[in-house]
């Protein structure tokens, strides 16, 4: 398969099945405990249908929107996602450049493995830092400074992580980062020379973030969930919050919340948005998919707030639905991360073609013209 063969999000899955060893795919891949939340994610949308309209001479379609206070020209974002030099040597040199290209906002890791001073360089458009809360309280003040001087837009605290969830796909793998050689590893690793060679003799390996600061992630290897477990501050509140919004001063998120009380809450302290989201599926499993919340989170904050529905997102129907239930937007990692494994920059940007093409084809047959014009009445619930 090559990438001119990559027309959907299950295309990009395969083709990064093939390009990625095992313990990376597999990272990317998994979720937490039966995965039957990350598998929900996605079939939610197809619980309910969409009702289109016709004769509404849909000759210009614009899709672009305004979320925390960012212009993009199309309704989809780059969620932040860790360690993307791992998935292809370029990581988020690769997602930054092309989500300046398609006019969307680009999401940064606080595990990033380029630093938001470079990003902030070769990606001009909207971008969002997306911080972990951690013990290290000195870390904490650094991360937010650094975003700041590199003139991030929106800064969103995730608040879904004060544990690791258990990814048992990573403890079959021995996945870690950085990568550690055993002898499953590296039979996986010599299998895939091309990903071997550029990660082998490329430039190090690092989360420039956290360097100076801590070792695990960069010096030591480590699972990403014994990282939220021993190094993010499971105190973390509302309080902490709050004052982390303060000191920000500017557009802010939370990512992660999934229940009315918490958004309301959100509110309360000051945000400007909110990711209703369960991390892809890869932490508490069980829980509900973002889509199946959407509507009573929308109706009882989504004219204070700006709402993002995030994860499962596969096709431009599944944005317009989420769009229709009354998300200002959506957003994800998977949706680009196969892609970028599969091709680095041109993936990423193929990914994103690939989804604008779709959502102003679907405004079209749902004879809609602008982003606004999508409502409840366009959907029926089975």
């Amino acid at each position: 398969m090559k990438l001119n063969h990559c027309h959907n999000f299950a295309d990009f899955r395969k083709l990064a099945k093939r390009r990625l060893p095992a313990p990376i795919f597999h990272y990317i891949d998994g979720a937490a405990d039966d995965e039957v939340t990350y598998r929900r994610n996605t079939e939610a949308y197809e619980s309910v249908d969409l009702v289109p309209n016709v004769l509404q001479g849909t000759d210009s379609i614009d899709m672009s929107v305004e979320v925390m206070g960012q212009k993009l020209a199309m309704p989809l974002y780059c969620a932040p996602t860790a360690l993307q030099r791992l998935f292809h040597h370029e990581g988020e040199r690769a997602v930054a450049k092309a989500a300046t290209q398609y006019g969307t906002m680009f999401g940064v890791s606080s595990l990033a493995t380029v630093a938001v001073e470079e990003i902030a360089d070769i990606a001009p458009g909207p971008k969002l830092f997306q911080f972990y809360f951690h013990k290290d309280r000195g870390l904490n003040d650094a991360l937010v400074e650094r975003a700041k001087a590199a003139s991030f837009n929106v800064l969103a605290l995730t608040v879904d992580t004060i544990t690791g969830g258990n990814r048992e796909r990573d403890l079959r793998t021995g996945f870690t980062s950085p990568p550690k050689l055993t002898p499953s590893s590296a039979l996986s690793f010599a299998t895939h020379p091309a990903w071997a060679w550029n990660f082998f003799t490329g430039e190090k390996f690092d989360m420039p973030h956290l360097s100076g600061h801590v070792r695990e992630g960069t010096n030591v290897a480590v699972s990403v969930g014994e990282y939220f477990s021993t190094m993010l501050d499971p105190t973390m509140s509302w309080a902490d919050a709050e004052k982390l919004r303060a000191q920000w001063g500017g557009e802010f998120a939370l990512k992660g919340i999934m229940s009315v009380e918490d958004a309301k809450r959100a509110v309360d302290i000051g945000c400007t948005g909110i990711m209703v989201s369960n991390h892809g599926g890869r932490q508490l499993d069980g829980s509900r998919a973002p889509f199946d919340q959407l509507a009573e989170i929308c109706d009882a904050v989504g004219d204070q707030v700006d709402v993002i529905c995030e994860g499962g997102i596969q096709r431009g129907t599944h944005v317009l639905k989420a769009l229709s239930m009354g998300a200002k937007a959506v957003s994800g990692g998977r949706l680009y991360l196969y892609a970028l494994a599969a091709s680095g920059q041109a993936g990423v940007e193929r990914a994103l073609g690939n989804f604008r093409t779709e959502i102003e084809r679907d405004m079209r047959l749902m004879g809609v013209k602008r982003i606004d014009e999508l409502n409840r009445g366009n959907l029926r619930w089975r």
